[in-house]
């Protein structure tokens, strides 16, 4: 690789004459900047990223990390990310695995969002103590040099139960998720103190991992226990789509033996037949939320703020009336 060096050797002159030059610095000469990016051009020079940001001390690249990409629930959370970032002439990689921790201490990133359940708080709270800026999406923190944005999942799995209770329904399954995310815990959380407020309800849970094989498995343990109409919630719609897949091959029918809400609202809920109900927010404005904090504390424009993104029902015929 080619390298200041070697353009200074080509050019006669100094190693910081090359770098002035390249850099558009006033310090050499017209003719002598002209003759320097001509041997850089035909040495095919391409400056190195990772000295230049050593320099400047930015390298205008911000990291998401998530824990994984499956599903279809990070395209449009990413798309509010880049478009923010873009707007302000940031860009965006998405990171996952232990490898790609290093991007932060290393300055190769100027700071991270996280919705990664795997990477570790104490961590986390090691690269703030350094200096480095981060947006947490996925768990609370308190450091000066981290913001959080979270979603209401409470309030959600409140409404979810809530319109099972009101549909009539007297026997609520719900499908959780893993119990390593911070998403699920709440969701959980908040259904077990819903269900406490209808005593006659029969309350049951399945274990879930928010992948859609999950919701397949728990439909066939319903389909086993099937005596009556029975209300489920599953903590995302992921393994509510696994649920449809299972009961399109059995001679029960959602939305009349099998009632489902789900949690997400993602594009192929609204094509499903029948419509999936599920609980809604603003997948778009969550990711460019978490961008527009995260270079608040990068720009130092504000102190660390703690968001929370709103979330309301959206009916569907998967759950109706007893």
């Amino acid at each position: 690789m080619v390298s200041i060096k070697d353009i200074a050797k080509q050019a006669g002159v100094s190693i910081s004459t090359v770098s002035y030059a390249l850099n558009g610095s006033p310090k050499v000469t017209k003719e002598t900047s002209a003759r320097i990016l001509a041997i850089a051009k035909e040495l095919n020079y391409i400056p190195s990223a990772a000295a230049r940001s050593l320099k400047k001390r930015e390298t205008k690249i911000i990291g998401i990390y998530l824990t994984n990409y499956s599903g279809a629930f990070y395209g449009q959370l990413l798309q509010g990310m880049m478009e923010t970032l873009s707007e302000n002439g940031y860009e965006l990689i998405v990171c996952s695995g232990k490898e790609s921790h290093r991007f932060l201490p290393e300055r190769m990133i100027d700071g991270a969002i996280i919705l990664d359940a795997t990477y570790e708080t104490k961590e986390l709270l090691s690269h703030a103590e350094r200096g480095h800026k981060l947006v947490v999406m996925d768990r609370r923190m308190d450091h000066p040099n981290i913001s959080q944005v979270l979603l209401d999942n409470k309030a959600g799995a409140t409404l979810a139960i809530d319109y099972l209770a009101e549909k009539g329904h007297q026997k609520i399954c719900v499908v959780k998720g893993p119990d390593i995310s911070f998403d699920a815990r709440q969701r959980l959380e908040a259904v077990q103190k819903a269900v406490q407020r209808y005593s006659h309800i029969e309350y049951i849970e399945i274990d879930g991992d928010f992948h859609k094989q999950s919701g397949e498995v728990a439909g066939k343990k319903i389909h086993q226990d099937f005596t009556e109409p029975v209300g489920v919630f599953c903590l995302n719609d992921e393994m509510a789509i696994g649920m449809y897949n299972y009961f399109s091959h059995t001679n029960l029918r959602i939305g009349e033996d099998i009632h489902i809400i789900g949690f997400d609202n993602i594009e192929v809920s609204q094509y499903i037949h029948p419509r999936l109900a599920t609980i809604n927010y603003s997948k778009h404005k969550w990711g460019a939320l978490a961008s527009e904090l995260l270079l608040n504390l990068i720009q130092k424009k504000q102190s660390p703020e703690h968001e929370r993104i709103n979330v309301s029902l959206i009916e569907g015929d998967s759950v109706r009336k007893r």
